[in-house]
Order: C-alpha cells, then structure tokens, then sequence
C-alpha cells in the first residue's frame, strides 16, 4: 500500500495518539507501583549543576561567569536514536545548517560563530576535522554519552587555546559517572525503518569502576533533495548507518592516586547525492573518535594531573555505480594531545597552573584544483602543526561574590606565538541576584586547508582574533534561574579568500528562563544576534553573515513523575541568508516537539520522541541554487531494560 504524504501523516498521527493513550495507561498503572522503584534511581532536576569545562575545575554554575549549559544523562534519554547535531540543534543560542538527514553535513552557530570557531572536546581532547576545520558532531550517537556542557562565548580562549572564540562544547563518555553496577539494553524503532539496537554494561566496587558499551544505528533516511536548480543531483532516499562504542575505566591505586581511560567511537556510512546522473550511489565512510588516559595525584592542597589521548576524523568518499568505479578523495585527521597541569587550594580560591602538547597530522589524497577554471588532479601534501602551550588561571567562588582570571601563551609551528586572557567578576548585591561582567580576547587557528589547499593556499596566513565584553544579570533562588546576557564582540584578521582582510562586529542579548514547581517543569531561552560583515574593502560591506538568524527562541514545558515524564517544547529560527551577498534567504520556521518516558515495569522504561509535530516544511540549507529538504513529522520509540 502507497500512502500520500497527506495520507501517512494521519496515518503517523493516530498511530502517536494511539501510543501516547497507551504509555498514559501504563503510567498510571505503574505509578501505583512506584513503592517498589528505588527513588535513587529515578530522575532528578537539577537546576544548578557542577561544570567543569568553564574553569577546568568541578564548579557549580551558579558559580561561572560565562553562560554555561548542561544537557545531563537525563535529558539526553530524550535523544534515543539521534546524533549530537541533534541534541545541539534542540538547544537555546545554537541554530544549525544541514544538508539532509542524519549523518548528513552539518555546520552549527553558536553566538554568531559557526563551527570552526567552537572548540568541541571529547573527555578534554580536542576533536575535529583539521582540513575543514568543522567536528563531525552529526556522526556521533547520543546513546554513548554521559553528558554535553556548553560555554558560550570567548573566555574558553585562554583556557583551551584556539578555536574557542565562540564557545566551548564538551562531551563526556559514558564511564566517566559510574553510581551502580549495571546491565541496560536497548532496542528502537522510528520514521523511515530507522532502528537502533544497543547494550551498555557498568561494574563498581570500592576502588574501580567500568563502562562498556555498543550500538548499531540504522536508517533509509528520505530524499535530501528539495529542488536542484544547479546541478542535476540523483533525488533517491540517503540512508545512514553508525557501529558506535564507549569505553569507561577508572581504578583507584591509593588514597592519592588515581588513574583511568575513556573512549568514545563511531564507524559511519552516509548516502550521499552527488552531481550528475553518473554517480547515483555515492556514499561516504566515516571514522570518528576519541581516547583519553590519565593518572591523577591528590593531596589536600593539589590535585595534580597528566593525560595523554588522540582524536581521528577519517572520511573516504565514494563515487560508483554499476558501470564505473571512481574511488574518491580520503581526508584523515590525527590529533594527539599531552597535558599536564595542577589545580592549587591557594586560600582563598584555587590556582590553576599547567602545560600543554599538541601534534595535528593530516594524510589526504589527491585534490582537484579548480584554481585555473579546469579540474586538475593535485597532491594535498599539508605539513604537521605542532603547538605547545602553558596556562594559568585563578578562580574565587565565595558567597557575596565570584572572580575568575586566565592567561595562556600557545606556541604554534605554523605561525608562531598567540596569547589569550580573560578577567571576569560577578557580585551578589541582594539575596538570589547576581551581577556581573568579563572581557576576553581569542584566536582561530587557520586550518590546513587555508593553508594548503592546492590553489587556494597561503602559508602566511595569521590566526584570526576575536575581542569579547560580557555583562549579565542573573536571579538563582529556590527553583528557579534566570539570566540575561549582553555581549559585544569585535573579529578581526577573518580568513576569506587567502587573506586576512575580513573583519565582523557581532553583538547580541541572550535571556534563559529554568523553573521547576512542583511536579511541573517550564523554561524559555530567547536570543537576538546582530552579526554583520564589517570588512570595509568588500562589496558585502554591512551584510548580515551567513545562517545567523536575528532571532531565535525557544519555550517548553513538563511534567514529571516517578514513573513518568513528558515535555513539550516549540522552538523558533528567524529568517537568514545562505549566501555572503544576502541574496538568498531561507525562510523563519517554529518546530514543535513531544517527548517522555515511562516504565512499564520497574526495570523497563519506554521512550518515545516526536520531532515536527505540525509538519512544517523548511529548508536548513541552500548551496550553489540546491535547497536541501528536512524531515517531516517524524518519530522514534524505544525499550530500555536495566538489570541491577
């Protein structure tokens, strides 16, 4: 039987009230069971939670001067199914481009900066392609994640280095939390015979702990293509696939000393539509990861700490059909990175003092050099970039107010030395108020395609700057918190067209609203961002930069219970141009989602996501006259049996 579109949408409707009626069912049932689940095992809202990744030691963030985010492993149970694009694309301040489905190219923006301005780490390891610049955040599944915390603005800059001129992202692996030992497995199923199989094993005992876990994600995807004005793409359905693993370990050897690993890995394959009818089946193998050892010595002044780990970004493209076979290009991103570094109890606050060492190697295949108006095929020979960093820090949390300092000197085999620093202080003048401000200066390194590429290279280009002030005003009381943040940022040195001519004024407010009474959860995140071209030499002088939405917000409301949850969240992106010359616009759009959980019996917990609840039709990208389509009302369900 072939349904319309009309036709399977209320056809997916009835089938989604049918299951809601059903999951309400047994959740009143269940609740009358809820003597026999432990209460320490069910969810719990935390309004004001412990970071780490905003000063690189545990603080809460009630505590931080830079706006910061946690998506716990709580909520991320909402995210069965899904990849980080997606749990990011859900979340205040951050709007994305993607051409497609899942495991399709993605760019996200975070503060009027996009993706290579973001540092995106993995268990504190840096991840990313080196060629583009860009972390394939769209091919990690959300299932082998404990936690994502997110620093927006520049003040990551001198804790991390490059990159982080926009934001930090921080994902932590499954393990690097172990309460209890444990068994859960889970199985789903959702929109376009998109399955999920998964098992994840957890054991504790006084001194250690271990996490292990695997999944295979598997989906026909819908066709990617909305129109091809530009080139006649081949318009079929583009599947994706994903082998994911997360490995946790930590053993403590003495009162003092400790150790661990961590490890997080995902083997992709992603259809993708390629110009012209000769290659209809092309496709891409992606490679994706991070592993990270440390041993770590503790006294009740220093807690002093060493880690070693690598990250890989490997992708091969293919371009065949059953006539001819072209293998196409191979980019392989190997990043290895060192670090030491203490954390002092200097009474008061804490001192932070630390080196670092980082190795960035790309082994790429031949190119194709448009440079001349013809294809030419071209060695991509890049150098290695070695950087080798020291930092210092010094963070004060006490009742009536907050400090926060940071330096850091990198010293770069490709372009020499760049310093960061950032000084940020917070009051509390009334009871729940809180006052602040900071300034902070950043860098992004050029990638090695900026520096490299055959045709489009330039070995002397410098790091772009950035120059960032901060105010807010933030209101943590009982059970609530809400934050209004201003920021002006200044960029200067940006890389276009082999020179660093560009400049970019970007300033916006950002207002996020968290409330919890009772059994009833509600919060709203609203942003207004003005980013615009300031490079005075250029004919798109004034113009608003690319896929920055001038606003954007978003609103959800819950309710949770023992034995169930549900939410409800709506979130909306303004209109935005896809091209520098502010010719093309995309469209605004609201997308509506549904998502809860509850168990069926003590163990056994049912997830179901409803992503698009009203069908809107948008577009996340428009390259070259290409409008790339996005998904319907969709849906994802899933079982998850624990054994304690």
């Amino acid at each position: 039987m072939v349904l319309s579109r009309s036709s399977s949408t209320a056809y997916l409707r009835l089938c989604i009230l049918s299951a809601l009626g059903v999951l309400t069912i047994n959740a009143t049932a269940a609740t009358n069971d809820a003597n026999v689940i432990n209460d320490d095992e069910l969810p719990k809202v935390e309004l004001d939670k412990i970071v780490v990744t905003a000063t690189r030691t545990p603080t809460k963030t009630s505590n931080i001067i830079a706006q910061t985010r946690v998506i716990d492993s709580e909520e991320l149970q909402r995210y069965q199914g899904q990849t980080v694009v997606d749990v990011l694309k859900s979340q205040s301040g951050i709007n994305i481009s993607q051409s497609g489905g899942m495991g399709t190219i993605s760019n996200f923006y975070m503060r009027g900066y996009d993706s290579k301005q973001v540092l995106v780490l993995i268990d504190g390891i840096r991840y990313s392609s080196i060629s583009t610049g860009t972390p394939s955040l769209n091919l990690l599944s959300a299932d082998q994640i404990d936690r994502i915390e997110i620093l927006y603005g520049a003040s990551g800059s001198s804790i991390y280095g490059s990159d982080a001129m926009g934001g930090v992202i921080q994902i932590f692996t499954k393990g690097s939390r172990v309460d209890q030992s444990n068994v859960s497995t889970t199985i789903g199923y959702g929109s376009h015979n998109h399955y999920q199989v998964g098992v994840t094993g957890q054991l504790k005992n006084d001194t250690s702990s271990l996490s292990l876990g695997v999944s295979r994600n598997k989906t026909d995807g819908f066709n990617a293509i909305a129109n091809s004005n530009a080139f006649d793409y081949n318009a079929d359905d583009d599947g994706f696939e994903s082998t994911n693993a997360s490995l946790g370990l930590q053993h403590k050897l003495s009162d003092s000393l400790s150790t661990g690993l961590s490890a997080l890995y995902s083997d992709s394959t992603t259809d993708i539509d390629s110009a012209g009818i000769l290659f209809p089946n092309a496709y891409s193998d992606q490679k994706n990861g991070s592993a990270n050892a440390f041993i770590q010595h503790q006294t009740p002044l220093t807690i002093t700490k060493l880690s070693y780990g690598q990250s890989i970004d490997k992708l091969t493209s293919h371009d065949n059909n059953s006539i001819n076979y072209q293998e196409g290009s191979k980019f392989d991103t190997t990043q290895e990175q060192a670090r030491l570094e203490s954390q002092i109890n200097a009474q008061p606050g804490t001192v932070t003092v630390g080196a670092e060492w980082l190795s960035q190697k790309l082994d790429a295949s031949d190119v194709l050099d448009f440079s001349s108006g013809s294809a030419a095929q071209t060695a991509y020979r890049p150098d290695d970039r070695t950087v080798k960093s020291a930092f210092v820090g010094y963070q004060l949390a006490d009742t009536y107010y907050d400090l926060q300092a940071n330096y850091r000197v990198d010293d770069n085999s490709q372009y020499g030395n760049e310093s960061t620093y950032n000084v940020g202080a917070a009051v509390r003048p009334l009871d729940g108020m809180r006052i602040g401000a900071s300034y902070a200066t950043g860098f992004r390194a050029p990638t090695f395609n900026d520096l490299y590429y055959p045709g489009y290279s330039n070995p002397d280009l410098k790091p772009e700057t950035s120059k960032n002030t901060e105010v807010f005003v933030e209101y943590n009381k009982g059970n609530q918190i809400s934050r209004l943040t201003g920021y002006h940022t200044d960029v200067e040195d940006l890389i276009g067209g082999n020179t660093n001519t560009g400049e970019a004024k970007i300033k916006g407010i950002s207002l996020t609203s968290d409330w919890r009474m009772d059994s009833f959860l509600f919060g709203l995140g609203y942003d207004y961002l003005d980013a615009k071209n300031k490079t005075a030499s250029s004919s798109n002088y004034n113009n608003d930069l690319v896929y920055r939405p001038q606003n954007s917000g978003l609103i959800y409301i819950g309710y949770q219970q023992p034995t169930f949850n549900v939410r409800l969240e709506a979130k909306h992106t303004d209109d935005r141009f896809s091209d520098v010359a502010n010719q093309t616009k995309l469209d605004s759009y609201t997308l509506v989602n549904l998502s809860g959980s509850v168990y069926l019996a003590p163990n056994l917990r049912a997830n179901l996501r409803v992503d698009n609840l009203t069908d809107e039709d948008y577009t996340l990208s428009n390259q070259f006259g290409t409008e790339y389509a996005t998904d319907g009302i969709n849906y994802f369900t899933s079982l998850t049996y624990n054994w304690f």
